[in-house]
């Protein structure tokens, strides 16, 4: 088989893949090309039937299994990937630069990942059925797969991109495409089933509908949904833990003298202090004074107020916000209030230590009304000097009159250090209102946005 030939071949195989995939009507011509191409390679006829699964492939094939694993890390899918790009820019000389590869594996590899693109990107329209939903999540763990990843992680990073390898950037994809078939489903029924709950992915969307509907939920549906909402939370603040932990909280306090304790010594130190009583006759160093480190850190508590935006437009936040916010309560000589508002506020303060028991009693949905939550927050302040208030929203508030912005200067002006949050998202995406926004950079105190780990440096900051 020629160069050329092989090329082409790719082609149509790509060329079927992209029509399918923006049309689910069948074009006779690459349908019937595409077959040629599958049967002289000797691949089964099967990859080509959109019903057919991944998992029914490789019972029937077993071979495959191995060749679908790692298929599309770079280095196994970079030069078909080069070869297609070739081509959609019409470069003739595309079959040229195939030269010294094995060609007719390319289109191998490009019709077994064609399959899997096909499967998990072609989620139809319309009800979708528990049966359908675990053939997808199945062909989903395949793809990853596919990707060097363990089936499931992507979907679990939901947009944060917090994994590395090849699957990176891909996982915010495969998560809201779960979510939107979540979401065509009746979850409540599925939730019902043990068995099938059991096979749900945990996910920032799936995660909002459980918080949604938990109201609606009882017996072994609402014990199935926390299940999936702790797991969900254990997963994300695994993360968030470690990035908290990275900086040691506290200044040194260098008043108070060290503790004159073995794990204190500053043994380089006490040796470059006594080099003046080194004896060449004797070769030894004679100490005659010991030096210590000083490890005690400044004892005063700081006080964070973290005050969530729990309307509709802002789950991915008060998610995130909530489990952020017990971490940092974790941490010794911090004080941690958590607040969260729509309408209405209410006060979680006790619950700060565990997320899981915060998002279950909240309630998403509804408008923003600030001044009621600042009126809930402002008498927590009691050392301003030594305290943060943390206002994650979008800012859009009820009252247009913007009453919010006049007590955020009078907290300011008298010593608390705030910090107005647009969004503390895994993938960074947020809205702010654009007058708060400007509001907050002429205050010195420009919105904090993008990725998590933005709001942890700031908090991070207040408290060393």
């Amino acid at each position: 088989m020629t160069v050329d030939a092989d090329f082409n071949r790719r082609q149509v195989i790509y060329w079927r893949l992209i029509a399918r995939l923006f049309s689910r009507e069948e074009q006779g011509t690459l349908e019937a090309a595409s077959l040629a191409v599958i049967e002289d390679i000797g691949l089964p006829a099967a990859l080509l039937d959109p019903s057919v699964s991944i998992d029914n492939i490789v019972q029937r094939f077993p071979d495959l299994a191995t060749e679908f694993d790692g298929l599309m890390v770079p280095e196994n899918l970079g030069a078909a990937v080069s070869g297609e790009a070739a081509a959609s820019a019409g470069e003739a000389e595309a079959p040229a630069a195939e030269e010294g590869r094995d060609s007719a594996a390319e289109v191998r590899r490009a019709a077994l990942a064609a399959k899997l693109l096909l499967n998990v990107f072609d989620t139809g329209s319309g009800a979708v059925s528990a049966t359908q939903l675990a053939r997808w999540q199945s062909d989903a763990g395949w793809l990853e797969r596919a990707l060097g990843e363990e089936p499931g992680s992507l979907r679990r990073q939901g947009g944060g991109g917090m994994g590395g390898g090849s699957g990176q950037g891909m996982g915010g994809t495969l998560g809201e495409l779960e979510g939107d078939l979540v979401g065509r489903m009746k979850l409540r029924e599925v939730l019902a089933d043990p068995k099938l709950a059991a096979q749900l992915t945990p996910s920032m969307s799936l995660i909002e509908q459980l918080l949604r509907d938990k109201s609606n939920l009882s017996g072994v549906a609402l014990a199935n949904a926390k299940s999936l909402i702790r797991r969900f939370v254990e997963e994300v603040a695994a993360v968030l833990r470690t990035q908290v932990e990275r900086t040691a909280v506290g200044k040194i306090d260098r008043s108070v003298p060290p503790k004159r304790v073995f794990r204190n010594l500053d043994l380089d130190r006490t040796i470059w202090k006594n080099l003046t009583n080194w004896s060449p006759d004797d070769q030894k160093l004679y100490v005659d004074r010991l030096f210590y480190r000083h490890t005690a850190a400044k004892t005063t508590p700081s006080r964070l107020i973290v005050v969530v935006d729990q309307s509709g437009s802002m789950v991915d936040s008060m998610v995130n916000c909530t489990i952020l916010a017990s971490i940092f309560a974790g941490l010794p000589k911090v004080d941690v209030h958590l607040i969260a508002y729509d309408t209405r506020a209410i006060d979680l303060t006790p619950w700060v230590h565990d997320p899981f028991e915060v998002l279950l009693r909240t309630n998403l949905g509804g408008g923003n009304d600030g001044p009621i939550a600042m009126a809930m927050a402002r008498p927590k302040i009691a050392e301003p000097a030594n305290t943060a208030m943390v206002w994650i929203s979008d800012f859009y508030e009820f009252d247009r009159s913007q009453p919010l912005y006049d007590s955020i200067v009078a907290v300011q002006r008298s010593g608390v250090r705030f910090i107005p949050v647009g969004s503390v998202t895994s993938s960074g995406q947020n809205i702010v209102n654009p007058w708060f926004r400007q509001r907050f950079k002429d205050l010195g105190t420009p919105v904090v946005s993008g990725h998590i780990r933005k709001l942890v440096f700031e908090l991070k900051n207040f408290l060393a």
